[in-house]
């Protein structure tokens, strides 16, 4: 499993990737060349020392990751990535006032996710800080963490029968959307008018419960049928999908409205009310 967030230090964004087979934080060198320097085209500075670095023979240069990081215009890009230790290195050669807070702050966020494996509470406490800051209320984040509950079953079980790319993750997951929602994820996020922003984190309680229900049944067909191929795996996702649009039309049957909804959790509370009203 991989997972991109952003960092902070001092107001600037840190693009960070992690690596859950070698349980490290990979961060944007860029980025952090940006925050050290000031320089009005960190790309550049990079470039420069990059290369003075490859003449002395340094190995720091060939120990960075090339990761496909979201930039500003929302596309993604192959970037130059480093982990913890390399950037310590990497910082060790650029002449900054912020270079030894900022080594104080790399040391502690790098930290942070081994604390979280060791103890999956500190996760659990710190995601549901992190949404009710946003708004969320107590009850729709404890539903929502959940879910990633439910997401991580099925991710280890899709590993376990030889899924390992992102694109059949993604594949497997719009396959298990739109057997149950009737729309792919793209579909969906374009139907409740998002663009960057997480289709989960947007979700009414109804779609998330939904989805978890598609979810926990995808995992738990799979582990029965145990599919050794991927064809088979997107059967498998779509029983698993038609478990939860089984409950979907049930649903929708009895009250008369869709459940499928424009709604999400930057709508006015009135309206988040009215689950399911388009």
């Amino acid at each position: 499993m991989t997972e991109t967030q952003l960092a902070v230090f001092k107001g600037k964004k840190i693009r960070r990737y992690w690596d859950d087979d070698n349980e490290k934080w990979y961060f944007s060198v860029v980025d952090v060349v940006d925050i050290l320097t000031g320089s009005p085209n960190p790309r550049s500075y990079w470039k420069v020392l990059k290369n003075r670095l490859k003449k002395e023979g340094s190995e720091v240069v060939t120990k960075c990751n090339h990761l496909k990081m979201q930039a500003a215009d929302g596309k993604f890009y192959q970037t130059d990535a480093a982990d913890t230790e390399v950037m310590f290195r990497i910082i060790q050669t650029i002449p900054s006032p912020n270079a030894e807070p900022f080594k104080l702050w790399l040391a502690r966020v790098g930290y942070e996710r081994v604390e979280e494996a060791e103890d999956p509470e500190i996760a659990m406490d710190r995601a549901m800080q992190m949404y009710i800051k946003k708004g969320y209320s107590p009850d729709w984040v404890n539903m929502r963490l959940k879910s990633l509950e439910v997401r991580k079953a099925l991710t280890d079980e899709w590993r376990r029968r030889g899924i390992t790319e992102k694109d059949e993750f993604a594949t497997l997951t719009d396959d298990i959307t739109f057997a149950w929602a009737g729309l792919t994820t793209k579909q969906y996020k374009k139907h409740k008018e998002l663009k960057k922003a997480n289709l989960r984190d947007n979700m009414t309680n109804l779609e998330l419960v939904l989805n978890m229900l598609a979810e926990a049944s995808t995992t738990e067909i799979s582990e029965v049928k145990k599919p050794d191929t991927f064809h088979e795996n997107r059967k498998v996702a779509r029983e698993g999908g038609g478990v939860a649009r089984k409950a979907r039309k049930e649903i929708e049957a009895r009250t008369g409205r869709k459940v499928v909804s424009k709604d999400n959790y930057l709508t006015p509370p009135q309206n988040i009310k009215k689950l399911g009203k388009k």
